[in-house]
């Protein structure tokens, strides 16, 4: 039995005339209060593999008894936990001062360096155009300019 998965309501769009097209959908993750009511704390709730939307202010009865339910299940050997759902943390190298840096978020994503293992490498750049250039992509130098 996997971890539950919250109920949500739907937010009313104009194209449908104010009204929802259905009246739940599955969340990203348990609200703060939702996790408070079961007596979790955030941190405790996602050691447990739990996850925790922290923008959402909605507390839903049917997602606290499920929680319950959820919780008791575990206790009792029903259930096994999942993996636990802690927040990614990236890492970010001092900068160097050498001249190919992407500075902004925007710029390292259009270079291709938001990944882990290959970020600040001139190597990965290098690699990765060959592969545009290969594929007949617009690659960087292409970008902005116009044309093709």
């Amino acid at each position: 039995m996997a971890s539950p998965s919250p109920v949500v309501k739907v937010p009313s769009l104009g194209r449908f005339g104010g009204l929802p097209p259905k009246p739940l959908k599955a969340g990203r993750g348990f609200s703060v209060d939702e996790i408070k009511a079961v007596g979790l704390t955030v941190s405790e709730a996602r050691l447990l593999g739990i996850y925790v939307d922290e923008r959402r202010k909605s507390a839903h009865e049917e997602n606290v008894k499920m929680l319950q339910e959820w919780l008791k299940a575990v206790k009792l050997g029903e259930a096994s936990l999942p993996q636990p759902t802690l927040p990614k943390v990236l890492v970010i190298k001092p900068d160097r001062g050498r001249v190919f840096k992407g500075k902004t978020m925007a710029g390292r994503k259009a270079r291709g360096l938001l990944s882990v293992k290959y970020r600040y490498t001139h190597s990965y750049k290098w690699a990765r155009k060959q592969r545009e250039r290969a594929l007949r992509k617009r690659h960087e130098a292409a970008r902005h300019k116009g044309g093709h």
